[in-house]
C-alpha cells in the first residue's frame, strides 16, 4: 500500500463506508446511529507475524497472498507499530550473522506495547539444540541495548524456550486511570491498543449507571473485566485458555482490584452450570447464587454465540455485546432483539483500510 492510500482523506472515506455498512446492517433492529471511533491510519497494530524466506546466506520477511500463493517481500510494515518497524531490519541483520539462529527458522512473531516493550518469537522447523539459548541470549541483549525491554522466545514442534519472560506488560489509559495488563506470547490480545483504549472508555460510559454485578463471558486476560470493575459491585468472568486466566489473575493483583473473580470455563460450560445441567469442581467454593448479575458482557469469537448461550444471556436486563464479525452479530440480534432493544451502538475501526469491522451494541430489556 503506498503512502497516498494512508492519506487523511482516504482514511475518512473508508471510515464513512464502514459506518454506512454497519448502519445498514443494524437498521432492521431499529438501532440508533452508530458512534464512530477512528484509529490512527498507520502504526496501529501492536503485533505482527511474518514468514521467513531463505536465499543463500540471507533471509527475508515475506507474506503470501492466500488465494494466489504469491510471495511478497516485506521491508517495512506501515500498519504495525513503530517499534516493530524499528526491530524488523535490525533483527534480520542479527539473524543473518548467526547461522544457528537462522537455521530452519520459518516465522517471526512480534508483540509490542504502547508502553514500549517487545516480545520476539522465533519459530523453527527443527528442534532447537542446547546451545540455541546461549546464542539467543546474546541476540536478546543486543536488542535490549538498542531498543529497551525486549524478550525472545524460541519455538519448535513440542518445544518452547523462554529466555526470561514470555509476556509483555502493557499500560493503557482508561478514562482517568492507568491499567497494567500482562499480555502473554501466543495468547489473544487486542491488536490495536489505541482502539482498545477507546473501546474500554465506551464500555465504561454505557455501563456507568448499572446496578448489581457484571457477568462476562470470553474475558481473555481481563481486558474489559478490570476496566469495568468500578461500575459494578462485583464482576464474575469466564475464560477457557489457561494462559489467559493466569494473565487475568496477575492483572487483577497488580492493579489492586478486589471485586473481580475469574473462572476457567467456556461460555458453554458456564451456561450448563447456571442451568444445573452439570456440576464442575472448578466452581467449588464459589456461590453463584450470591451474585446479582443484571448485566452481561460477551465478546465472542467470529462465529458468534451458540443458541444455548443466546438463550441464557436473554435472561439479563442489560447486554453489552462486543463483536468482531457484524454478520454473526446480526444473526444473534435476530433473537436478542425479541426481548431487548438496542440503546447504543458503536463502530471501532480496529483495522483501517480493511473490510474488518469491530462493533459494540448495548441492549436493554424491553419494558
Amino acid at each position: 500500500m503506498n503512502q497516498a492510500d494512508h492519506s487523511d482523506a482516504n482514511y475518512q472515506h473508508q471510515l464513512n463506508e464502514k459506518q454506512q455498512r454497519l448502519t445498514t446492517l443494524l437498521s432492521p433492529f431499529d438501532a440508533p446511529t452508530p458512534e464512530v471511533f477512528a484509529s490512527s491510519p498507520e502504526h496501529y497494530r501492536m503485533r505482527a507475524e511474518f514468514r521467513i524466506w531463505h536465499e543463500g546466506d540471507t533471509l527475508f520477511y515475506v507474506m503470501f497472498n492466500q488465494q494466489t500463493k504469491q510471495r511478497y517481500y516485506v521491508q517495512e510494515f506501515p500498519t504495525a507499530s513503530v517499534l516493530i518497524n524499528q526491530l524488523m531490519p535490525r533483527l534480520q541483520q542479527l539473524l543473518c550473522e548467526h547461522p544457528l539462529l537462522k537455521h530452519k527458522l520459518f516465522q517471526v512473531d512480534f508483540l509490542t506495547t504502547l508502553s514500549g516493550e517487545a516480545l520476539v518469537t522465533l519459530l523453527y522447523h527443527k528442534k532447537l539444540p542446547d546451545e540455541w539459548s546461549q546464542v539467543a541470549s546474546k541476540l536478546r541483549q543486543t536488542l535490549r541495548d538498542e531498543f529497551g525491554t525486549v524478550d525472545v522466545v524460541g519455538r519448535a514442534h513440542k518445544q518452547k524456550i523462554v529466555l526470561d519472560r514470555e509476556f509483555v506488560l502493557e499500560k493503557l489509559q482508561v478514562e482517568d486511570r492507568e491499567l497494567e495488563y500482562m499480555q502473554v506470547e501466543n495468547s489473544f490480545t487486542q491488536p490495536n491498543a489505541g482502539m482498545n483504549q477507546q473501546m474500554l472508555g465506551w464500555a465504561l460510559d454505557v455501563t456507568r449507571n448499572c446496578q448489581g454485578d457484571l457477568l462476562e463471558l470470553y474475558c481473555g486476560n481481563g481486558n474489559f473485566s478490570l476496566a469495568l470493575a468500578k461500575n459494578f459491585r462485583r464482576v464474575l468472568a469466564t475464560e477457557i485458555a489457561k494462559s489467559s486466566v493466569h494473565a487475568a489473575q496477575h492483572n487483577i493483583a497488580v492493579n489492586q482490584i478486589d471485586n473481580v473473580q475469574i473462572l476457567r470455563m467456556s461460555a458453554e460450560e458456564f451456561t450448563q452450570a447456571m442451568n444445573g445441567v452439570r456440576e464442575f469442581n472448578r466452581l467449588k467454593g464459589i456461590d453463584l447464587k450470591s451474585y446479582e448479575c443484571n448485566t452481561i458482557l460477551v465478546d465472542p469469537p467470529r462465529a458468534g454465540l451458540d443458541p444455548d448461550t443466546i438463550a441464557m444471556i436473554q435472561e439479563y436486563d442489560q447486554i453489552l455485546y462486543i463483536s468482531c464479525n457484524p454478520e454473526t452479530l446480526c444473526d444473534n440480534l435476530n433473537t436478542l432483539c425479541q426481548t431487548h432493544e438496542i440503546k447504543r451502538c458503536a463502530l471501532f475501526d480496529q483495522f483501517p483500510f480493511t473490510h474488518h469491522m469491530e462493533s459494540g451494541v448495548w441492549l436493554v430489556r424491553k419494558s
